[in-house]
This record gives structure tokens, C-alpha cells and sequence, in this order.
């Protein structure tokens, strides 16, 4: 794979900064078992089980493929791509949620992953779903009880937070999650399309506690479609194309750009050629 890096003064600027993750020739590599092969009909299951044929058969997937960069402490990154590019899968791996096939990641801190699967217990309450998350996360009991109110405001869940989780429609539980993760100043923190839902009021209170996170001088991943969300909150911006980095840099509505041309969108028109150079994978 050839790499062809231009350094500008903001690269120069950020790499004087503490790095906060590093990712080193990255390859994830999922197995599916009983995938391929025969299509699994009844009469092939039952040959199987006369001829005593137990093997099941094993389908590799390269989700991840030589992904390598070097982030820095205050920087928000945007991971763009089509679905099944592997942006999740990057996200779980710097978590530690999955072990690298080949490679590795290295990080200062815990990296906190906010998606939407993230583990809320549908049987308790909003409120006790809180006070774990919190508790989870490192906070005091104290700090637990001072933050909870702002939590719940800030969710607008209402008097919902009295009940279980799983009377929660899909944008209230995703609105809470954010909620409590975002509650507390991380090192690293990864969001997995936890945008994608909630009013504009909504979005509008989500970017700004990006960017107040960006200022206390955390990390922060964001995973979107909303490609102007991803103009708008990050410095930086990765491209992933089947497991593979197509562009990363710091020209975020350029990369952007490139990104809709390739993928059959529009390129913005854009008032001045870009500033900042970025960097491309093949």
C-alpha cells in the first residue's frame, strides 16, 4: 500500500500534542461460521447428519485492512463511508471490543463507545439506568446526584426517566445514551451515529456538547451519514472504502468532496480552492 503524506503547519501544530490513539497497520478479520457452502436445506442437513458430516464451514470477512493513523489530544475525527466500509467495526476495535486479526492500537486513556448499541437495560428504569451509566463510567455517587437532573433535561425523555427502558422509543433510548456518556469529559470518546435521530433541537444540543468536549481537550470519534454534521463538529476526517483508507486529513469539506463525487453525490461549490492538504491511501 502506498502512502503519500503532505505535512501543513496545522499537522506540524498537532503533532507537538499529546497523542491519544495510534493505529498501526490495523486488520480486523470477522469469521462466519456455517456461511458458503450448500444453501442449508433440510434434505443437504439431513445428508449431513446420515453421513456423520459435522464440519461446518467457515467464511472469513476482512472488514479492517491495513488501517494506519496517529490521532492528537483535542482533536474530533469523522470517520465517513458507505455502509459496510467498516466505520463500526474501526470504532469497536479501538474500544478493545474486538481483537486485531494483525496489527495494533494504542491508547492513552479508556475509549468510551457511544452507538447505538450501546448497554442500556431495557427491565430498569430510566433513572437506574442512569445512575449505572454514570457509576460506569467513574463518577462518585456525589457527582452521579449532581449530574443526574442535567442528564435528564438534557435527554428530554420528560417523566419517561420513571420508566423502564423498554417502553422507550428508539430515538428516546438512543437520546439518553448520548446523554449519559457525554455527561463526563472522556479521553476518548466514540460516537456511532448517535445523531442520527432526534429533532433539530436535538442535533443542535448534540454539536455543541462535541464541541465543548473538543474544548476540554478530549478525543472525540464521530461516526455519521450526516456528512455536514461531520463538517461542522470535526477537524479531521478519515474515509473508509471496504475496510481500506481512500483519503484522511485535516481538508474536511474537501475529503467530503471527493467522497460525494465518488459515491455518485454532488460536490459543493466551494468559494476558494482548499488551504490544507490531505493525505491518500491506494
Amino acid at each position: 500500500m502506498a502512502e503519500l503524506a503532505v505535512t501543513t503547519t496545522a499537522d506540524q501544530s498537532s503533532q507537538m500534542s499529546k497523542p491519544t490513539v495510534v493505529v498501526d497497520d490495523l486488520h480486523v478479520v470477522y469469521r462466519v461460521y456455517g456461511a458458503g457452502g450448500d444453501k442449508g436445506t433440510a434434505a443437504t442437513a439431513l445428508m449431513r447428519v446420515l453421513k456423520r458430516q459435522r464440519r461446518p464451514s467457515v467464511r472469513e470477512v476482512h472488514a479492517i485492512r491495513g488501517v494506519s493513523f496517529v490521532v492528537y489530544h483535542g482533536d474530533a475525527i469523522g470517520i465517513i463511508g458507505r455502509n459496510g466500509s467498516g466505520k463500526s467495526t474501526l470504532l469497536q476495535a479501538i474500544a478493545g471490543l474486538l481483537p486485531p486479526e494483525q496489527g495494533c492500537v494504542y491508547t492513552s486513556g479508556q475509549a468510551a463507545l457511544l452507538g447505538v448499541n450501546a448497554a442500556l437495560l431495557d427491565d430498569l428504569t430510566g433513572e437506574r439506568n442512569v445512575v449505572l451509566g454514570c457509576l460506569a463510567m467513574g463518577m462518585t455517587p456525589q457527582e452521579t446526584k449532581d449530574r443526574f437532573q442535567s442528564i435528564v433535561d438534557f435527554s428530554g425523555v420528560g417523566n419517561f426517566i420513571d420508566y423502564p427502558m423498554r417502553t422507550y422509543s428508539t430515538g428516546m433510548a438512543q437520546r439518553l445514551r448520548f446523554s449519559i456518556a457525554s455527561a463526563k469529559s472522556h479521553e476518548i470518546l466514540m460516537i456511532d451515529e448517535a445523531l442520527a435521530t432526534g429533532d433539530a433541537n436535538f442535533r443542535a444540543k448534540s454539536h455543541e456538547r462535541i464541541m465543548q468536549l473538543r474544548r476540554e481537550a478530549g478525543t472525540v470519534f464521530l461516526v455519521a451519514h450526516n456528512l455536514a454534521e461531520i463538517e461542522a463538529s470535526c477537524n479531521r476526517v478519515i474515509w473508509l472504502e471496504k475496510g481500506k483508507i481512500m483519503m484522511q486529513g485535516t481538508d474536511v469539506p474537501g475529503i467530503v468532496d471527493e467522497y460525494l463525487k465518488a459515491t455518485g453525490g454532488e460536490p459543493r461549490k466551494r468559494d476558494k480552492p482548499p488551504t490544507t492538504d490531505h493525505t491518500a491511501q491506494s
